[in-house]
């Protein structure tokens, strides 16, 4: 199987080079990373979740567009919420988003490792 990272290696904010890849190809598969909401100066956007819903979707859609790809070869989604009465609020956002698109999905509450962030999101697509 021909894999391959996709995309211009990731710099953290403590100047050190992350240790894995904002997208990895795998066959006819793309797998991306979780996002979090970070607004277009790398500063963690804090406001409310449909606000980082959409903001961690549009970056999932602009890893897709490098590739070629669009929303609509999204086959999955991971989920993670830190706060489980934010579902409603992100199920708007998420469906506003995404149209008629219904790809698969899992969605859990968990803790995020960035303070202020209020969901994570990940992607599978296929070419």
């Amino acid at each position: 199987m021909n894999t391959k990272p996709v995309g211009d290696k990731i710099t953290l904010p403590n100047g050190q080079v992350a240790p894995f890849s904002k997208a990895y190809k795998a066959g006819e598969l793309l797998f991306v990373s979780g996002q979090l909401a970070f607004n277009t100066d790398s500063t963690l956007n804090t406001d409310d979740i449909a606000t980082q819903t959409t903001l961690c979707l549009k970056q999932i859609a602009n890893i897709l567009a490098e590739e070629g790809l669009t929303k609509d070869n999204i086959v999955k989604l991971g989920i993670w919420l830190t706060d489980k009465n934010d579902f409603a609020e992100f199920n708007k956002a998420y469906a506003e988003f995404l149209g008629d698109h219904r790809p698969a999905r899992s969605t859990v509450q968990s803790q995020l490792m960035l303070p202020g962030s209020k969901v994570e999101i990940e992607a599978i697509a296929a070419y």
